[in-house]
Protein backbone atom coordinates (compact mmCIF):
# COMPACT_ATOMS: atom_id res chain seq x y z
CA UNK A 1 0.00 0.00 0.00
CA UNK A 2 2.84 2.17 0.55
CA UNK A 3 3.91 2.39 -2.83
CA UNK A 4 0.81 2.96 -4.11
CA UNK A 5 0.43 6.23 -1.06
CA UNK A 6 4.45 7.36 -2.62
CA UNK A 7 3.68 7.53 -6.08
CA UNK A 8 0.20 8.88 -6.03
CA UNK A 9 1.83 12.32 -3.80
CA UNK A 10 4.46 12.11 -6.65
CA UNK A 11 1.99 12.20 -9.14
CA UNK A 12 0.13 14.85 -7.85
CA UNK A 13 3.03 16.99 -7.00
CA UNK A 14 3.80 16.74 -11.05
CA UNK A 15 -0.42 17.43 -11.66
CA UNK A 16 0.37 20.62 -9.97
CA UNK A 17 3.27 21.48 -12.06
CA UNK A 18 1.58 21.54 -15.05
CA UNK A 19 -1.01 24.37 -15.09
CA UNK A 20 -4.54 23.73 -15.97
CA UNK A 21 -7.08 26.12 -15.72
CA UNK A 22 -10.30 25.62 -16.82
CA UNK A 23 -10.62 25.52 -21.24
CA UNK A 24 -6.42 24.77 -20.67
CA UNK A 25 -5.76 21.72 -19.63
CA UNK A 26 -3.80 19.99 -22.32
CA UNK A 27 -0.81 19.45 -20.19
CA UNK A 28 -2.85 17.90 -17.59
CA UNK A 29 -4.52 15.85 -19.65
CA UNK A 30 -1.06 15.05 -21.27
CA UNK A 31 0.09 13.67 -17.79
CA UNK A 32 -2.84 12.00 -17.03
CA UNK A 33 -2.66 9.70 -19.72
CA UNK A 34 0.80 8.86 -19.20
CA UNK A 35 0.71 7.53 -15.67
CA UNK A 36 -2.51 5.59 -16.51
CA UNK A 37 -0.51 3.90 -19.24
CA UNK A 38 2.79 3.19 -17.37
CA UNK A 39 0.49 1.75 -14.72
CA UNK A 40 -0.41 -0.74 -17.22
CA UNK A 41 -3.83 0.69 -18.28
CA UNK A 42 -5.14 1.01 -21.79
CA UNK A 43 -5.63 5.08 -21.77
CA UNK A 44 -9.00 6.30 -23.64
CA UNK A 45 -9.18 10.53 -24.20
CA UNK A 46 -11.73 12.67 -25.66
CA UNK A 47 -10.24 16.25 -25.39
CA UNK A 48 -8.86 16.93 -22.02
CA UNK A 49 -11.15 14.22 -20.30
CA UNK A 50 -9.03 10.71 -19.92
CA UNK A 51 -9.83 7.56 -18.93
CA UNK A 52 -9.68 3.84 -18.67
CA UNK A 53 -11.93 0.85 -17.55
CA UNK A 54 -11.58 -2.18 -15.52
CA UNK A 55 -8.68 -4.58 -16.63
CA UNK A 56 -11.44 -7.86 -16.44
CA UNK A 57 -14.85 -5.52 -17.49
CA UNK A 58 -17.64 -7.79 -17.31
CA UNK A 59 -20.99 -6.33 -19.25
CA UNK A 60 -22.90 -8.45 -16.60
CA UNK A 61 -21.93 -6.91 -13.59
CA UNK A 62 -22.64 -3.22 -12.59
CA UNK A 63 -20.17 -0.34 -13.25
CA UNK A 64 -18.71 2.36 -10.49
CA UNK A 65 -17.00 5.42 -12.28
CA UNK A 66 -14.35 6.91 -10.07
CA UNK A 67 -14.50 10.19 -10.92
CA UNK A 68 -12.51 13.70 -10.36
CA UNK A 69 -11.30 17.20 -12.32
CA UNK A 70 -7.44 17.79 -13.49
CA UNK A 71 -8.52 21.69 -14.11
CA UNK A 72 -8.28 24.01 -11.40
CA UNK A 73 -9.21 28.27 -11.14
CA UNK A 74 -6.81 30.63 -11.65
CA UNK A 75 -4.88 31.96 -9.26
CA UNK A 76 -6.28 34.40 -6.68
CA UNK A 77 -4.33 37.22 -5.69
CA UNK A 78 -2.28 36.43 -2.03
CA UNK A 79 -0.24 33.42 -3.16
CA UNK A 80 3.16 33.68 -1.15
CA UNK A 81 4.50 30.73 -2.82
CA UNK A 82 4.55 29.92 -6.44
CA UNK A 83 0.96 27.83 -7.21
CA UNK A 84 2.32 25.66 -10.18
CA UNK A 85 5.19 25.18 -7.85
CA UNK A 86 4.59 21.82 -5.79
CA UNK A 87 6.13 22.87 -2.28
CA UNK A 88 5.98 20.42 1.00
CA UNK A 89 6.50 22.01 3.94
CA UNK A 90 6.29 19.84 7.32
CA UNK A 91 3.11 17.36 6.27
CA UNK A 92 1.46 20.44 4.21
CA UNK A 93 1.95 19.91 0.21
CA UNK A 94 0.81 23.56 -1.33
CA UNK A 95 0.15 24.10 -5.01
CA UNK A 96 -2.99 25.37 -7.17
CA UNK A 97 -5.70 22.13 -7.55
CA UNK A 98 -3.48 20.28 -4.78
CA UNK A 99 -6.85 20.62 -2.32
CA UNK A 100 -9.22 21.16 -5.15
CA UNK A 101 -9.13 18.67 -6.74
CA UNK A 102 -5.92 17.01 -7.18
CA UNK A 103 -5.67 14.97 -4.41
CA UNK A 104 -9.03 13.09 -5.36
CA UNK A 105 -7.66 12.44 -8.30
CA UNK A 106 -4.57 10.84 -7.51
CA UNK A 107 -6.20 8.65 -4.58
CA UNK A 108 -9.32 7.69 -6.85
CA UNK A 109 -6.64 6.17 -9.08
CA UNK A 110 -4.01 4.82 -6.43
CA UNK A 111 -7.74 3.15 -5.59
CA UNK A 112 -8.72 2.13 -9.42
CA UNK A 113 -4.94 0.39 -9.22
CA UNK A 114 -5.22 -1.68 -5.93
CA UNK A 115 -8.78 -2.77 -7.10
CA UNK A 116 -7.46 -3.66 -9.96
CA UNK A 117 -5.73 -6.71 -8.08
CA UNK A 118 -7.99 -7.91 -6.20
CA UNK A 119 -11.66 -9.98 -6.83
CA UNK A 120 -14.36 -7.90 -7.64
CA UNK A 121 -18.44 -8.35 -7.72
CA UNK A 122 -17.95 -4.38 -9.80
CA UNK A 123 -16.57 -2.88 -12.72
CA UNK A 124 -14.89 0.61 -12.16
CA UNK A 125 -13.74 2.91 -14.70
CA UNK A 126 -11.63 5.97 -13.75
CA UNK A 127 -12.24 9.38 -15.12
CA UNK A 128 -10.46 11.95 -14.52
CA UNK A 129 -12.54 15.25 -16.51
CA UNK A 130 -12.33 18.52 -17.22
CA UNK A 131 -13.56 22.19 -17.02
CA UNK A 132 -15.69 21.18 -14.15
CA UNK A 133 -14.98 24.50 -12.02
CA UNK A 134 -16.73 26.36 -15.06
CA UNK A 135 -19.30 23.19 -15.70
CA UNK A 136 -18.11 23.35 -19.13
CA UNK A 137 -20.12 21.22 -21.99
CA UNK A 138 -16.28 19.60 -23.37
CA UNK A 139 -15.73 18.18 -19.83
CA UNK A 140 -17.57 15.35 -18.10
CA UNK A 141 -20.82 15.82 -20.34
CA UNK A 142 -18.74 15.34 -23.23
CA UNK A 143 -17.92 11.22 -22.03
CA UNK A 144 -20.75 10.07 -20.59
CA UNK A 145 -22.09 8.48 -23.92
CA UNK A 146 -18.63 6.87 -24.29
CA UNK A 147 -18.79 5.13 -21.20
CA UNK A 148 -20.07 1.96 -20.74
CA UNK A 149 -23.52 1.75 -18.76
CA UNK A 150 -22.68 3.46 -15.12
CA UNK A 151 -24.80 2.40 -12.40
CA UNK A 152 -23.12 4.58 -9.34
CA UNK A 153 -20.47 7.29 -9.51
CA UNK A 154 -18.33 8.02 -6.72
CA UNK A 155 -17.21 11.65 -7.25
CA UNK A 156 -13.67 12.87 -5.82
CA UNK A 157 -14.06 16.49 -4.39
CA UNK A 158 -12.93 17.86 -0.83
CA UNK A 159 -14.94 17.17 1.62
CA UNK A 160 -13.00 15.56 4.72
CA UNK A 161 -13.52 12.08 3.30
CA UNK A 162 -17.32 12.28 4.55
CA UNK A 163 -20.25 11.77 2.04
CA UNK A 164 -22.15 13.88 0.36
CA UNK A 165 -25.47 12.06 -0.29
CA UNK A 166 -27.10 15.04 -2.10
CA UNK A 167 -25.85 18.61 -3.57
CA UNK A 168 -27.74 21.98 -4.73
CA UNK A 169 -27.46 22.63 -8.09
CA UNK A 170 -27.58 26.09 -9.87
CA UNK A 171 -29.52 28.27 -11.97
CA UNK A 172 -28.79 31.53 -13.07
CA UNK A 173 -31.24 33.76 -13.63
CA UNK A 174 -31.68 36.83 -16.06
CA UNK A 175 -34.42 39.22 -15.17
CA UNK A 176 -36.29 42.24 -16.37
CA UNK A 177 -38.75 44.35 -15.09
CA UNK A 178 -40.31 46.75 -17.83
CA UNK A 179 -41.76 50.33 -16.93
CA UNK A 180 -42.86 53.43 -18.98
CA UNK A 181 -39.85 56.35 -19.95
CA UNK A 182 -40.25 59.78 -19.47
CA UNK A 183 -38.70 63.04 -18.51
CA UNK A 184 -37.17 63.11 -14.94
CA UNK A 185 -38.59 66.40 -14.13
CA UNK A 186 -42.05 66.25 -14.76
CA UNK A 187 -43.72 62.94 -12.79
CA UNK A 188 -44.16 60.97 -15.86
CA UNK A 189 -43.11 57.64 -17.14
CA UNK A 190 -43.37 54.47 -15.13
CA UNK A 191 -39.77 53.99 -13.26
CA UNK A 192 -38.90 50.30 -14.14
CA UNK A 193 -36.53 50.72 -11.07
CA UNK A 194 -39.24 51.00 -8.42
CA UNK A 195 -41.41 48.41 -10.07
CA UNK A 196 -38.39 45.96 -9.67
CA UNK A 197 -37.92 46.92 -5.55
CA UNK A 198 -41.10 44.63 -4.88
CA UNK A 199 -39.92 41.59 -7.23
CA UNK A 200 -36.46 41.83 -5.24
CA UNK A 201 -37.86 41.57 -2.11
CA UNK A 202 -40.05 38.97 -3.07
CA UNK A 203 -37.21 36.88 -4.72
CA UNK A 204 -35.43 37.35 -1.43
CA UNK A 205 -38.00 36.04 1.09
CA UNK A 206 -39.34 33.35 -1.67
CA UNK A 207 -40.50 30.37 0.32
CA UNK A 208 -41.23 26.86 -1.26
CA UNK A 209 -43.57 24.15 -0.24
CA UNK A 210 -40.99 21.24 -0.02
CA UNK A 211 -37.82 21.59 1.89
CA UNK A 212 -34.79 19.19 1.19
CA UNK A 213 -34.15 16.57 4.05
CA UNK A 214 -30.11 17.46 3.73
CA UNK A 215 -30.10 20.30 1.52
CA UNK A 216 -32.47 23.00 3.49
CA UNK A 217 -34.23 25.43 1.37
CA UNK A 218 -33.86 26.70 -1.89
CA UNK A 219 -31.24 29.80 -1.63
CA UNK A 220 -32.43 32.66 -4.22
CA UNK A 221 -30.21 35.57 -4.29
CA UNK A 222 -30.07 38.91 -6.35
CA UNK A 223 -26.40 39.30 -7.46
CA UNK A 224 -26.73 42.15 -9.82
CA UNK A 225 -29.23 45.19 -10.91
CA UNK A 226 -28.73 46.94 -13.90
CA UNK A 227 -30.76 50.29 -15.23
CA UNK A 228 -30.77 54.18 -16.56
CA UNK A 229 -29.13 55.64 -19.50
CA UNK A 230 -28.73 58.85 -17.86
CA UNK A 231 -29.90 60.84 -14.70
CA UNK A 232 -32.66 62.99 -16.12
CA UNK A 233 -34.37 60.29 -17.84
CA UNK A 234 -37.20 58.03 -16.07
CA UNK A 235 -35.94 54.04 -16.96
CA UNK A 236 -38.53 52.10 -18.94
CA UNK A 237 -36.21 48.97 -18.34
CA UNK A 238 -34.74 47.86 -14.68
CA UNK A 239 -32.32 44.20 -15.52
CA UNK A 240 -31.59 41.71 -12.62
CA UNK A 241 -29.43 38.77 -12.07
CA UNK A 242 -30.87 35.61 -9.70
CA UNK A 243 -28.50 33.15 -8.02
CA UNK A 244 -30.53 30.41 -7.82
CA UNK A 245 -28.98 27.20 -5.77
CA UNK A 246 -31.75 23.95 -5.90
CA UNK A 247 -32.42 20.97 -3.92
CA UNK A 248 -33.75 17.90 -4.86
CA UNK A 249 -36.65 18.56 -3.63
CA UNK A 250 -37.58 20.13 -7.23
CA UNK A 251 -36.05 19.82 -10.81
CA UNK A 252 -34.36 22.85 -12.16
CA UNK A 253 -37.43 23.66 -14.32
CA UNK A 254 -39.80 23.39 -11.73
CA UNK A 255 -37.74 25.56 -9.91
CA UNK A 256 -38.21 28.12 -12.54
CA UNK A 257 -41.87 27.63 -12.75
CA UNK A 258 -42.31 28.39 -9.19
CA UNK A 259 -40.12 31.80 -9.11
CA UNK A 260 -41.92 33.02 -12.20
CA UNK A 261 -45.51 32.14 -10.75
CA UNK A 262 -43.77 34.85 -7.72
CA UNK A 263 -43.13 37.30 -9.87
CA UNK A 264 -45.47 37.87 -12.74
CA UNK A 265 -44.25 40.83 -13.44
CA UNK A 266 -40.37 40.15 -13.84
CA UNK A 267 -39.49 38.12 -17.60
CA UNK A 268 -37.05 35.50 -15.53
CA UNK A 269 -35.08 33.48 -18.24
CA UNK A 270 -32.35 30.73 -17.69
CA UNK A 271 -28.76 30.68 -18.72
CA UNK A 272 -29.39 27.25 -18.18
CA UNK A 273 -31.46 24.44 -16.16
CA UNK A 274 -29.10 21.71 -16.82
CA UNK A 275 -27.21 21.73 -13.56
CA UNK A 276 -29.65 20.05 -11.00
CA UNK A 277 -29.21 19.11 -7.80
CA UNK A 278 -27.92 15.45 -6.91
CA UNK A 279 -28.82 13.11 -4.22
CA UNK A 280 -28.36 9.29 -3.48
CA UNK A 281 -30.77 7.02 -1.54
CA UNK A 282 -29.43 6.71 1.94
CA UNK A 283 -29.75 3.31 1.76
CA UNK A 284 -27.24 2.60 -1.54
CA UNK A 285 -25.25 -0.21 -0.48
CA UNK A 286 -21.82 2.45 -0.83
CA UNK A 287 -23.62 4.75 1.57
CA UNK A 288 -24.43 2.15 3.78
CA UNK A 289 -20.56 0.80 3.92
CA UNK A 290 -19.64 4.54 4.81
CA UNK A 291 -21.87 4.88 7.41
CA UNK A 292 -20.22 1.56 8.48
CA UNK A 293 -16.77 2.65 8.12
CA UNK A 294 -17.90 5.74 10.67
CA UNK A 295 -18.52 8.24 7.89
CA UNK A 296 -21.68 11.05 8.36
CA UNK A 297 -24.04 11.59 5.52
CA UNK A 298 -24.25 15.80 4.59
CA UNK A 299 -25.75 17.43 2.57
CA UNK A 300 -23.09 19.85 0.22
CA UNK A 301 -24.14 23.38 -1.05
CA UNK A 302 -21.06 23.41 -3.42
CA UNK A 303 -21.63 21.95 -7.03
CA UNK A 304 -19.61 19.32 -8.25
CA UNK A 305 -19.83 17.26 -12.02
CA UNK A 306 -22.52 15.56 -9.75
CA UNK A 307 -25.22 17.92 -11.41
CA UNK A 308 -23.74 16.46 -15.05
CA UNK A 309 -23.90 12.51 -14.02
CA UNK A 310 -26.99 11.06 -14.83
CA UNK A 311 -27.31 7.92 -12.03
CA UNK A 312 -27.27 8.25 -8.21
CA UNK A 313 -23.63 9.73 -7.34
CA UNK A 314 -21.65 10.02 -4.29
CA UNK A 315 -19.26 13.06 -3.27
CA UNK A 316 -16.40 12.16 -0.89
CA UNK A 317 -13.06 12.97 -0.82
CA UNK A 318 -9.68 14.33 0.91
CA UNK A 319 -8.97 18.07 1.94
CA UNK A 320 -11.45 20.93 3.12
CA UNK A 321 -13.78 22.86 0.95
CA UNK A 322 -12.88 26.01 2.46
CA UNK A 323 -9.35 25.50 1.34
CA UNK A 324 -10.94 25.81 -2.36
CA UNK A 325 -9.58 28.49 -4.41
CA UNK A 326 -7.70 30.27 -1.80
CA UNK A 327 -3.84 31.59 -1.67
CA UNK A 328 -1.86 29.08 -0.85
CA UNK A 329 -3.58 26.01 -0.92
CA UNK A 330 -2.75 22.67 0.41
CA UNK A 331 -3.19 19.20 1.03
CA UNK A 332 -1.91 17.29 3.77
CA UNK A 333 0.05 13.87 3.16
CA UNK A 334 -1.89 12.07 5.53
CA UNK A 335 -5.39 13.14 3.90
CA UNK A 336 -4.03 11.12 0.72
CA UNK A 337 -2.83 8.41 3.01
CA UNK A 338 -5.97 8.17 4.89
CA UNK A 339 -8.67 8.66 1.15
CA UNK A 340 -6.40 5.81 -0.51
CA UNK A 341 -7.31 3.32 2.52
CA UNK A 342 -10.45 4.63 2.91
CA UNK A 343 -11.81 4.42 -0.85
CA UNK A 344 -10.34 0.79 -1.23
CA UNK A 345 -12.12 0.08 2.09
CA UNK A 346 -15.29 1.64 0.89
CA UNK A 347 -15.11 -0.22 -2.85
CA UNK A 348 -13.26 -3.24 -2.34
CA UNK A 349 -15.87 -6.64 -2.78
CA UNK A 350 -18.77 -3.90 -2.50
CA UNK A 351 -21.96 -5.60 -4.02
CA UNK A 352 -24.76 -3.74 -6.12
Amino acid sequence: MDEYIYDAIDFLKDLISKPSISRDEVGAADMVQCYIENAGFKAMRRGNNVWCVDSEFDEEKPTILLNSHIDTVKPVNGWTKDPFMPTLEDTRLYGLGSNDAGASVVSLFAAFRILMCRKRSCNFIFLASCEEEVSGKNGIESVLNLLPRIDVALVGEPTGMQPAVAEKGLMVLDGVVTGVSGHAARNEGINAIYRAIPVIEKLRNAAFERISEHLGDIKVSVTQIESGTQHNVVPDKCKIVVDVRTTDVFSNIETLALLQAMVPECELTPRSTRLNSSKIDISHPIVERAIRLGKEPFGSPTLSDQSLIPCQSLKMGPGNSARSHTADEYIELDEIRNAIFTYVALLDGIKL
